[in-house]
């Protein structure tokens, strides 16, 4: 990292952008964007100059340190030509078929994953597959680094290039987030005892969310499992992608009475256990597994426009703006080999997410990682927070999409998911809603975990979740 003496009037890097672009953690955000046509050459260049590049200085700027040890962002000249990649894939015979660019595409994604940013640059690159895949004529990857915002604003960010396909006079719009409905609610006519528990639940929640934050943090590992090897550093990692129907998710959500984060988080519980039951059938299912969720700690309901997050007091702002949330991945008891309730993990992820929703323990994690800043380093920091990685089983990371097709300059986005590189987790769920769809990536180490059978694992807790919820009246 570049030394300097003067260095007045530079904007100073955040603390959470310290502690993600450190020597123990270096974190980046791989959105893959997959296009109906391909891109014409003659505008990609200036397409990512004129329309990307401006839309925040960091984007121009390198992380610097000054003679007190403090980090700014310094603005530097731009040439686009060492941000943009246009790899080349070959087939022992000659052309290959979408199938085998598939498979270029998905080692691609692991080899950048893996590489660090050059010195001396700003810290985001853009890479152009012009192979056509089983998904997309053309592919384009940016790789952001997360001291330059977190997904929220990173998506915001991309999102300020498309416009609606079907019509870009009209704003780009996103699904409704509606605090939780009423019909989760109790009965007015409440007695004193229920009272007293409301006052004192809120309480007794957040010591216990941030005790076991705490210990999880430190001293209490998760059991080494088929999804936790347990390794201390950085493996490399395969992205493979499923999609499910939003539509389906919703009907679930209405009929099981609960939300769609819930649906979402008890098929992916539902179908890790059934990974490891089919992976090794003498595997564990009741092991103690922690996935660790990032939570946007932003009080919105939908994305705010650029130009306002960048804004001095911004109720939106741009940065890295989040928070880690433990959530035990529901045991599956010996007698019950066969999922006989598979609604049982989509009912236990409920009951655990409404009881931290009245807990303060997520804020108080947040203050504390600040307190460490301040008495300590960014990098106490980044070593606290490899530690809770490393600690836990897998990770999940959802964002919300737009509800209708977008298009960048007239070339329709068909798909998009992202994914996560730089932390120690041997398993990542990575969510994204676009178009009536929910696609979901999943990281998974290579050599370690069978992502084809997680997969498959994922599709049919899904079809059983569906099946059951459909039976009820």
């Amino acid at each position: 990292m570049e030394l300097i003496k003067e260095d007045d009037g530079l904007e100073p890097v955040s603390p959470s952008g310290q502690y993600l672009n450190s020597k123990v953690l270096s974190v980046s955000i791989l959105g893959i964007l997959e296009f109906e046509i391909p891109i014409d050459d003659s505008q990609a260049m200036s397409l990512f100059r004129d329309n990307f590049l401006p839309i925040n200085p960091r984007f121009s700027s390198i992380m610097v340190t000054g003679e007190k040890g403090a980090r700014k962002w310094k603005k530097v000249g731009v040439n686009m030509e060492n941000h943009v990649h246009v790899p080349s894939f070959s087939s022992p015979k000659g052309s290959s078929s979408p199938s085998e660019n598939d498979s270029f595409l998905k080692s691609y994604i692991s080899q950048i994953a893996m590489q660090p940013f050059p010195q001396g640059q700003p810290l985001w690159e853009i890479h152009i597959i012009k192979c056509p895949t089983s998904e997309a004529q053309e592919t384009l990857i940016f790789k952001l680094h997360h001291a330059l915002g977190d997904g929220y604003s990173l998506v915001a960010a991309l999102l300020s290039c498309f416009q609606r396909a079907d019509d870009p006079s009209l704003p780009v719009t996103f699904p409704s987030v509606k605090k939780f409905s009423s019909a989760n609610k109790d009965d007015r006519n409440i007695g004193l005892r229920k009272v007293v528990s409301r006052c004192f639940s809120p309480l007794v929640n957040t010591v216990r969310d941030f005790g076991w934050s705490l210990l999880k943090s430190t001293c209490v590992k998760d059991d080494l499992s088929p999804i936790r090897s347990g390794s201390e550093s950085l493996q490399p990692y395969s992205v493979s992608t499923i999609t499910f129907s939003l539509d389906q998710i919703k009907e679930i959500k209405s009929r099981l009475r609960v939300t769609v984060n819930d649906v979402i988080s008890g098929v992916i519980f539902l179908g890790t256990r059934l990974y490891m039951q089919r992976v090794s059938t003498n595997s564990n299912l009741s092991t103690n597994s922690t996935a660790l969720g990032l939570l946007n700690t932003r009080n919105l309901r939908d994305y705010k426009p650029v130009r306002d997050m960048v804004r001095p007091n911004s109720e939106s702002p741009w940065g890295n703006h989040f928070a880690f949330l433990h959530v035990p991945i529901p045991k599956v008891k010996p007698s019950d080999s066969q999922f006989s309730d598979p609604l049982k993990f989509v009912y236990k992820t409920h009951e655990v997410m409404k009881r931290k929703r009245s807990s303060f323990g997520v804020i108080l994690t947040g203050k504390l990682l600040e307190i460490m800043q301040k008495c300590r380093n960014a990098e106490a920091v980044a070593k606290h927070i490899s530690r809770t990685a490393r600690n836990s089983s897998m990770g999940i990371s959802n964002v919300i999409g737009p509800i209708h097709k977008l298009s960048l300059a007239n070339h329709p986005l068909r798909g998009v998911y992202f994914t996560v590189a730089g932390i120690p987790w041997s398993l990542l769920i990575t969510i994204l809603s676009y178009a009536g769809n929910l696609r979901v990536a999943v990281g998974a180490e290579q050599g370690f975990i069978d992502s084809e059978l997680y997969n498959h694992s994922l599709l049919d807790a899904f079809d059983m979740i569906l099946r059951d919820a459909c039976q009820k009246q």
